[in-house]
């Protein structure tokens, strides 16, 4: 039972992989202390469940269907800003830390952190704590330290994964040559990279492409 209530902690979990939810569902349920009141199979879904049952904690995916996991944070936080939500996800680059904890996210998993790890998290969430391991502590640190790029820095630096020239460039976002070289030089800065390899790896690694 939760200590500062007497009750189950009601629980929602969201992911697009039904072996996932099977297996999340039977950990949680052998729980004397929590009980699964939902589940979805996608991030929309997510949203209308967390509405109809308002659970007090979240297990919800980073990657799903209709809806990302940052997207289900923001709009459940919308109408309930007290929303605890943990996400548990495959993917830990800095970048998609970062946007879900600064989405509201109250923990950040793994899927392959363990048991009872796990289960500790709904636990302290559900009473309050903000629930980072280390190495996504680490990550985040390190990204929230690093400039942001721009919305156009971005488009550049897709253009640029995509293989295309300065002047291709300037023509996709119609702007000058001149003006696509001042972008890359401070994109080069902003990823302290040389190259425009480099900065494409850099990018990819830190979650801020995806290919």
């Amino acid at each position: 039972m939760s200590a500062s209530t007497g009750k189950s902690i009601r629980v929602l979990l969201a992911d697009d992989h039904a072996v996932v939810l099977e297996g999340l569902a039977a950990m949680i349920g052998r729980q004397s202390d929590m009980v699964v009141v939902a589940e979805a199979n996608d991030g929309a879904e997510a949203v209308e469940l967390w509405r109809t049952h308002t659970p007090d904690v979240a297990l919800v995916d980073l990657q799903m269907p209709m809806l990302d996991g940052v997207g289900v944070i923001t709009e459940i936080r919308r109408t309930h800003p007290a929303a605890r939500v943990i996400i548990l996800t495959t993917y830990d680059t800095e970048e998609d830390i970062y946007q879900g904890i600064r989405a509201g996210a109250r923990g950040y998993l793994l899927k392959d952190a363990r048991r009872n790890d796990v289960l500790d998290a709904i636990r302290r969430v559900n009473a309050g704590e903000m629930l980072l391991p280390p190495n996504v502590t680490a990550k985040l640190a390190h990204r929230v330290t690093d400039e942001t790029l721009t919305d156009r820095e971005r488009v550049v630096l897709t253009l640029l994964a995509d293989g295309k020239s300065n002047r291709d460039i300037g023509s996709e976002i119609h702007v000058e040559e001149s003006t696509v070289k001042s972008h890359l030089k401070s994109i080069f800065t902003k990823l302290h990279v040389v190259s425009r390899t480099e900065a494409v790896t850099i990018a990819m690694r830190r979650g801020l492409l995806r290919r």
